[in-house]
């Protein structure tokens, strides 16, 4: 399986409900170091992944409508707790819908498979994978 990752970085403002989340049930900030992954099992015809400047590109205008807002007044999370995981699951799946769009070019419909990791710290992160 071959493999690119681009990266970004994100920072939000949001809060949890339940008592797990303890002091964060509180309003706090977050910043996370974003990695994107794609996979696929065979080199398109120019022999990459994808174009990684589309890749770079696109997840750049997928964190940058996330970045600097408090999440708790996006309506698309109303009543969701956007933890790590459920924000890496979002950009994987917006990814997704930006290469079924063709938005990372023709070859990138090869593409069988997308992982996102939020670095929370550099002891703590989480990730979603998925298939195409």
């Amino acid at each position: 399986m071959f493999s690119i990752t681009v990266r970004d970085h994100l920072m939000v403002a949001h809060s949890f409900r339940g008592e797990v989340f303890g002091p964060a049930q509180r309003l706090h900030g977050a910043t996370f170091l974003v990695d994107a992954t794609f996979r696929r099992p065979e080199l398109d015809d120019d022999n990459i992944v994808v174009d990684i400047g589309l890749a770079t590109q696109e997840l750049g205008l997928i964190v940058g409508a996330l970045n600097y807002r408090n999440l708790d007044d996006v309506p698309d999370f109303a009543g969701t707790n956007t933890s790590t995981e459920y924000l890496a699951k979002v950009i994987a799946d917006r990814l997704a819908d930006r290469i079924h769009q063709g938005a990372l070019g023709e070859g990138a419909r090869g593409i069988t498979g997308i992982a996102v990791t939020l670095h929370e710290s550099h002891i703590a992160w989480a990730g979603y994978e998925r298939a195409l």
